[in-house]
């Protein structure tokens, strides 16, 4: 029973998170399968390693998709979102956790600054209670 309501809470927060509240959900969640396919790495399990790569590569995918290219930032965003794509796909053709540790640093800066991006707004919305 705890399980279901857990899983109906997860459903809920996505349910009821602003789009940027979503974004800082995709980046922890890359870094949670970042995480799981380096300890896959370390304990030699080929499966799992390969599955939080690929999830991880389907989070950064999905973060390419959901950029504005229009503008300036956008676009660098996209060279780096491809950048780290093209990298996972190296990690885990070589099994190489360096490799994913550089791309957990660089989703570990956007993820940060996403979260000081939202603090800031909620700041200038509702005052200074606004903590992510």
């Amino acid at each position: 029973m705890s399980l279901n309501a857990y899983q109906t809470y997860q459903q809920n927060s996505v349910g009821t998170a602003s789009p940027g509240e979503l974004t800082l959900m995709l980046y922890n969640g890359c870094l949670k399968f970042l995480k799981q396919a380096k300890t896959a790495i370390e304990t030699g399990n080929v499966q799992d390693k390969n599955t939080n790569l690929q999830k991880a590569q389907k989070i950064i995918q999905e973060l390419m998709v959901t950029l504005n290219t229009d503008v300036a930032i956008g676009n660098q965003m996209m060279q780096m979102y491809d950048y780290m794509n093209r990298r996972l796909i190296d990690a885990n053709v070589k099994n190489d956790v360096t490799i994913i540790e550089e791309v957990e640093g660089l989703v570990t800066e956007f993820r940060d600054t996403w979260k000081e991006v939202i603090q800031q707004n909620r700041k200038a919305n509702y005052g200074m209670g606004g903590q992510a």
